[in-house]
């Protein structure tokens, strides 16, 4: 079982360069695949942006490609998602995903996952 906790949501302006921030605790973090996905009331999620636990290929959402950027700490347990240059659009509650295999864009295909942050981009 891999426990995820994320933090550093809240209001935001444009301009901000804010960051996401997920601990994981609990069983082996080897093998893991991380990703973040996002959400608005009425919408299905959306993947946002994803990587293996160790490093590697980093994959995102065509809508947060050149502006977000996802990276680990393994030795802080932690998966990060930086948010630059945010847009209104941005705004939903952000999910740390973790699932034993490879990537995958599908909520549905994520073994774990947190309980979200809200994040509000308004100037």
């Amino acid at each position: 079982q891999v426990h995820l906790v994320e933090s550093g949501g809240g209001l935001v302006q444009p301009g901000d360069s804010p960051r996401l921030s997920c601990v994981a605790s609990g069983a082996s973090f080897r093998g893991l695949f991380m990703g973040w996905f996002r959400q608005v009331p009425g919408e299905e999620r959306e993947f946002v942006a994803g990587m293996g636990w160790t490093g590697g290929k980093t994959y995102y959402g065509e809508s947060v490609k050149g502006r977000f950027a996802i990276s680990t700490d393994n030795a802080r347990n932690t998966v990060y998602l930086h948010m630059n240059s945010p847009k209104p659009e941005d705004t939903g509650v952000y999910y740390c995903v973790a699932r034993r295999g490879s990537y995958s864009d599908q909520f549905g295909a994520y073994d774990y996952w947190g309980r979200g942050t809200q994040v509000t981009v308004s100037s």
